[in-house]
C-alpha cells in the first residue's frame, strides 16, 4: 500500500501550475517503471485518472514481475493500467499508439558497477536505442531519457555548481565508466535521434535524489542511512564522510521531471538536483542521528564494502538555473525530506 506520506507527496505535485491536459487522453510507456524514480511519476499519472478523469493510458514497462506487482498492488485491477514484463535490451514490439515515453530502466546503484557492469551499461545502450526505434515508429510527441549526473565525469576541483556544458574526463577503463559512460553514450543516441529522424527527445540528469521508496539495500550511504533508522540501529559510516552531494527530495526532484517534460526543449539536457540540500556525508549522518533523538542512536565507523566502487568526485553540486527557467524550484528542506522519507517506511 501507498503510506500516507507517499499520497501526500503526489497529491502536492498534482497541484503544482502545470499544463497537465497535455497528458489527456495520452498513452504513457514508462520503462523501469517500478524503479525508485519512475514510480513517483507512473503513480502521479495513475492519481491523474482518479482525481481528473484524464483517460491516461500507462504501459509500465519493468522487467522483474513480482516486483512490480508488488509495487503496483493496489492499482493491478485498474483498466487504464496495463504491465509489461519485458527486458528493454529486447527489442520491443507494441501494437498500440505510444504517444509519450519516459526511459528510466536502468541500474543506479553503484553496488552493481561492480558485480554487472554489463547489465549496467546494455540498457543504457541497447535499451535506449531499442526505445527511440520505437518512439520513431509510434512516431511519438515526446521522450523524457533519464541520464544522470555521472556523465560530468571528473575536473571539477574548485567545488563550484556543475552547469549542463561542465564535462571533465571518465577513464572508460575503470568498471565504474560502465554507468556513466553508458549514460553519456545514451544522451548521443537521444540526439543522433532526433537530429536524424526528428525524434522530440528531453534529457534530465538527476543528482543525488532520496525519498520513500528507496531501496535500502542498494549501497548508496544515504540510503544506508535511512535502513540504519528504520531499523533502529546505530548509523555506519563506511568512509572518512568527507565527500559533498546535494541532496534533492523526490516529490521536489518529480515536479522537476514534469516541467522538464512538459516545458523543456526538445534536444536539451537539465540538471535536476538541489544545491540548499548540500551536505558532506557526515554532515547528513550527524543531522539523521538528532532528527530523532528519541531513537536514542549514534554515529559509528565500519570498514567499506569490498564490492562498493566509490565514486572519485569529492565534490558533487548541480547547476540548476537551466530547469529553474522553466519554473522549476524545489522547496523542501534536506531535515524535512529525511523526516518524511525515514517516517515513510514506518507508517
Amino acid at each position: 500500500m501507498i503510506s500516507s506520506i507517499i499520497q501526500e507527496d503526489i497529491n502536492s505535485i498534482i497541484n503544482e501550475d502545470l499544463p497537465w491536459e497535455n497528458f489527456k487522453g495520452k498513452t504513457i510507456l514508462i520503462t523501469g517503471a517500478n524503479g525508485f524514480l519512475p514510480a513517483y511519476l507512473s503513480y502521479v499519472f495513475i492519481y491523474l485518472n482518479k482525481l481528473k478523469d484524464y483517460h491516461i493510458e500507462l504501459i509500465l514497462l519493468c522487467r522483474n514481475k513480482e516486483k512490480a506487482e508488488l509495487k503496483f498492488a493496489q492499482f493491478l485491477e485498474d483498466k487504464n493500467i496495463q504491465l509489461l514484463i519485458h527486458d528493454v535490451n529486447e527489442p520491443i514490439s507494441i501494437e498500440q499508439n505510444i504517444d509519450i515515453i519516459i526511459h528510466a530502466a536502468s541500474q543506479a546503484s553503484p553496488k552493481f558497477y561492480g558485480i554487472d557492469p554489463v547489465g549496467t551499461i546494455n540498457a543504457n545502450i541497447l535499451g535506449t536505442s531499442n526505445l527511440l526505434k520505437l518512439a520513431y515508429e509510434k512516431k511519438c510527441e515526446n521522450f523524457l531519457y533519464f541520464s544522470s549526473s555521472e556523465v560530468y565525469g571528473i575536473g571539477n576541483t574548485d567545488g563550484n555548481p556543475i552547469a549542463e556544458n561542465d564535462f571533465g574526463y571518465m577513464d572508460p577503463t575503470n568498471v565504474r565508466a560502465c554507468y556513466g559512460e553508458g549514460k553519456r553514450a545514451g544522451e548521443t543516441l537521444c540526439v543522433s535521434w532526433m537530429h536524424q529522424y526528428n525524434v522530440p527527445v528531453k534529457i534530465v540528469r538527476p543528482f543525488h535524489t532520496y525519498g520513500p521508496g528507496m531501496d535500502l539495500t542498494d549501497g548508496r550511504v544515504y540510503a544506508d542511512f535511512i535502513s540504519d533508522l528504520v531499523n533502529n540501529k546505530d548509523i555506519e559510516m563506511k568512509s572518512d564522510g568527507l565527500a559533498v552531494r546535494a541532496f534533492c527530495y523526490l516529490k521536489d526532484a518529480t515536479i522537476g521531471f514534469l516541467y522538464i517534460l512538459l516545458k523543456g526543449k526538445n534536444g536539451q539536457a537539465y540538471n535536476l538536483g538541489n544545491i540548499n540540500g548540500r551536505s558532506s556525508i557526515i554532515e547528513l549522518a550527524e543531522k539523521l542521528v538528532d532528527l530523532f533523538p528519541q531513537k536514542k542512536l549514534k554515529l559509528i565507523k565500519k570498514e567499506a564494502d569490498e564490492n562498493y566502487i566509490r565514486s572519485l568526485v569529492n565534490i558533487n553540486l548541480p547547476n540548476s538555473t537551466k530547469l529553474g527557467n522553466l519554473g522549476w524550484n524545489p522547496t523542501t528542506t534536506i531535515d524535512e525530506g529525511f523526516k518524511r522519507t525515514v517516517l515513510s517506511y514506518t507508517i
